[in-house]
Parts: C-alpha cells; structure tokens; sequence
C-alpha cells in the first residue's frame, strides 16, 4: 500500500452476520472502544483535583465550578438515549468518531478556555460528545462479541470504567505537579487530544461498522422537552445561591415538574402512535423496573457530589495540594476495586441485600468521615477508614445494581432499560451535585471543614435511603 492509498475500512455488516467477523478482529477493535469509554469517565472524575487551581486561574466563582462537573453529567444524560438511536441509524461506528472527534475538540476548548464561560460551554459540549461514545460502544460489544466473548468483553469495560473512576483523581494530581508546558491545570484536559486522536484514527480500521435495518426515529420533541426540564431543575439549583435566589429561580424550579409532565404525556402519546419514544412508558409500569431505575437514580446524586466536596475540602480545607489530594484518593479506588472484583460472585449469593449492604457500608463511612473532620486538627491520615468504607460500599452497589435490575428485563427491553439505567446514573449525579453544592456553598461562610461535615449528613441519608430502597427492587434466588 502507497502512502496515497486510502486506510483499509472494517467491513460494514448487519449485527446477525457480525459472528463471521474474526476473532482477532473482534479483539483489535476492542483497545479502540476502551479507549473511547476511558476517556469520558476519566474526564467526569479528574476534574475534582483541578478544581482549586482551575477556579483560582480562571477567578470562577461557585456555580462555575458546579457547572464544569454538572454541566459534562447533564449533556451526557438528555442526549444519551438518542445518540444511542442514532447509531442505530447512520452506523455505530461512525458515531463512535463523530463522538471521539466531537470530545477531542471540546477537550480543547476545555483546555484552552480564557475564562470560566467558554469552559462551562466546553464542558457541555463534552457531554454531548460522551453521549455520543457510551452507548455505541456497548452496541458494538453487544453485536460483535457473541457468547463468551461478550462476557470477556464486558468485563473488562467494567474493569476500565472502574479504573478511570478510581484512578481519575490520582491520574489529575500527577497530571497538575507534573506541569507539563506549564499547562498545570489545563493539563487534565489537554490530554485527551493525543488520545483520542489515536484512538479514532483506527477506528475506521479496526472497528467494524453495523446498523439497524428499519431503525425508529429519533424523539426530537422528547430530547427538547428533557433538556428544557433538567436545565429547569438545575440551573436554579446551582445559581440560586451565589445570586441569592432572585425570583426567576423559583419561578424555574417550579416550572420543572410542568415540563417533566408534559415530556412523560409526550413519551406515552408517541408510544400509543407505534413511535418510538426517548424513554419506553411500559418501563415505568413495571413495579420492578421502575423501583430499580428509582434505587439508580437516588445512589448516583451522591457520587459525583462526594468527589466534588471531597476534593475541595482535601485543597481547600486541609491545605493539600493536587498531588497529595489525589493520592488520599486512591485509598477509595484500591478499596473500590478490591470489593468490584468480588462484587459478582457476591451478587449471587447475597442478591440485593448486597445492595443495602454496599448502601449502609457507604453511609457508614461518611459517618467516619464526619468524624474525621470534626477533628480537623489531626492527622490527614484519619481520613483513612472512611475513605475505605466508602469506596468498598461503591464497590458492592454499583455493578451488582445493574446486574439486579437487567437480571430481570426480558430480552426485548434489555436495550431500553440499560439505556434507562445509564440516563438515571448522569441525571442523578448532574441533579446531585446541583443539590448537594447548595448545601456546601452555601455553608462556606462557616467554612471548609463546616460545609463538608454538612454535605456528609447530607449524603449519608441519601444513602440510607437507598438500602431502604432496594428492598423494592426484585428478588433473587439468593434473596428467597
């Protein structure tokens, strides 16, 4: 092949022909896709140890910083299902790279941002670009890798989901001390430019591409009325109290179950017409499903709102730097990982009451957290059984609640309720952390240790809430 010879393209096939695609193939493609999805959890985590410097640089105020986290979880969760929908339409892969190549630009944006607007607006576009990558990626899985192979694959997906998670804040403190180009900051960003480079120029030759046939259309008017209620949600959530809740924030918030109504009226209209609706009514009428997707939704608007809190509390709080900040975090990720590992085995011999094990284990540590903190004076190493707890109780709830809810989704709806679920885990933590940061920010006044303590009561009761919860959920052998 000449240098003016085009790249040699992956075959494009219908998914029932994918089976006589070979299995080298198949294994090439997956760096690719891993790549994709390391990426866009890595950069909703690794923010939170750039927050002090970035927030320092930029002079962005308190809402800025909720964005930069908020606004990547709120793009991500309204355009997830409908850029799931249209792979389905114009082929998976080739909206993997319009992903890739979206989220390289915005990473840019993000890193290149003069002032706190451009980066809030970047961070949004990220979102939309994660949208794009997330459920393709598990479509491609899904169709490329039959049997066994689907489930070497989708474990490790899991595997670097869990490391991009509990890695992040490490990977950001070494990022900012190494200072490369003296980018500090900006460098948790700007690395994702080289990455996704690569990674999408072999896309096209390693990944192959699939289609549906006869495709739904994509739910314009649901996708609108989703961004006008979750922006009618949040944006007072986080604005009201740097502004001190002007009228417009009550009028907003008052607004939001309205538009929320109007959205489930619409998905139950274009349902009943034989359309196809962003979020599956039938889903919402089913006692098991419906308590599942509730449990997702209650646990996810306490994760991403603890790393924020912690991570301005470990900086700002305790003097930390973004180094020393990312190492107490990892702590948390050795603990996560350890229990994750297990996490399946467990699953079927405890059922959901791992769940409500995994809920209580991490309430339990924000408990010992509180009490670390009361006692500020003393050493940064008392955070240590907390932070234990806490990402050994993420580790026991975040798969095996997946696992419970999809155990029980028939092979129809198996698609509509991971593409639920996924939505449920971005709306809980871009409403999470809109909640939780008016709690925090607004008992800054008091100070750091004061607006952590008070952030943790909160969290640990969302917690408890969801080992109550799970008692809802379906039951398995395990729990009979």
């Amino acid at each position: 092949m000449t240098k003016l010879d085009p790249a040699p393209e992956a075959p494009t096939v219908p998914a029932a022909r994918f089976r006589g695609i070979a299995p080298v193939r198949r294994l090439s493609s997956l760096p690719v896709l891993m790549c994709g999805v390391f990426i866009i959890v890595l950069d909703f985590f690794v923010v939170n140890v750039a927050l002090p410097s970035m927030q320092a640089d930029l002079h962005a105020g308190a809402s800025a910083i909720e964005w930069v986290i908020a606004g990547y979880g709120l793009t991500f969760a309204v355009f997830l299902i409908a850029a799931g929908r249209l792979g389905d339409m114009i082929g998976r892969r080739l909206t993997f790279a319009i992903g890739l190549a979206l989220f390289v630009l915005a990473s840019a944006g993000c890193g290149l941002a003069p002032n706190p607007t451009v980066l809030v607006v970047a961070r949004l576009a990220q979102g939309v670009a994660a949208a794009f990558i997330s459920p393709n990626v598990l479509a491609i899985m899904g169709v490329a890798f039959p049997g066994a192979a689907r489930v070497r694959a989708i474990t490790v997906y899991g595997m670097v989901m869990g490391l991009a998670a509990a890695g992040g804040q490490l990977i950001g403190g070494i990022l900012i001390q190494a200072n490369l180009f003296g980018w500090g900051w900006r460098t948790v960003f700007l690395i994702n430019v080289p990455v996704g480079l690569v990674a999408l120029a072999f896309t096209r030759r390693l990944v192959p591409e699939s289609r549906v046939d006869h495709p739904g259309r994509i739910d314009v008017g649901g996708n609108v009325l989703a961004v006008l209620g979750m922006t009618a949600l949040v944006l007072p959530l986080v604005e009201g109290t740097q502004l001190h809740w002007p009228a417009w924030t009550w009028v907003s918030l008052a607004a939001a179950p309205a538009v929320f109504t109007a959205f489930a009226l619409h998905q139950q209209r274009l349902s009943q017409r034989g359309g196809t609706p962003l979020l599956d009514p039938a889903l919402f009428r089913q006692r098991a499903l419906l308590s599942g997707l509730g449990t997702q939704l209650v646990f996810w608007c306490g994760q991403a709102s603890f790393f924020l809190v912690l991570a301005l509390y470990l900086q700002k709080g305790r003097g930390l730097d973004a180094l020393q900040a990312g190492l107490v975090f990892s702590i948390l990720a050795l603990a996560y990982l350890a229990t994750s590992m297990r996490a399946p085995g467990l699953t079927l011999r405890f059922g959901r009451s791992l769940i409500a094990m995994g809920a209580i284990t991490l309430a339990v540590g924000d408990i010992a957290l509180l009490a670390a903190a009361h006692g500020a004076a003393g050493s940064i190493g008392l955070l240590a059984p907390g932070l234990v707890l806490v990402g050994a109780g993420m580790g026991l709830c975040i798969t095996p609640l997946t696992t419970t809810v999809l155990a029980h989704a028939d092979g129809e709806r198996a698609g509509a309720v991971s593409g639920a679920l996924a939505t449920m885990q971005q709306v809980g933590n871009a409403v999470g952390l809109a909640v939780t940061g008016v709690i925090f920010f607004g008992a800054l006044s008091s100070g750091y240790q004061r607006a952590f303590e008070l952030a943790l009561v909160e969290l640990a009761a969302l917690l408890l809430a969801v080992a109550a919860l799970t008692r809802l959920l379906p039951r398995t052998r395990a729990d009979r």
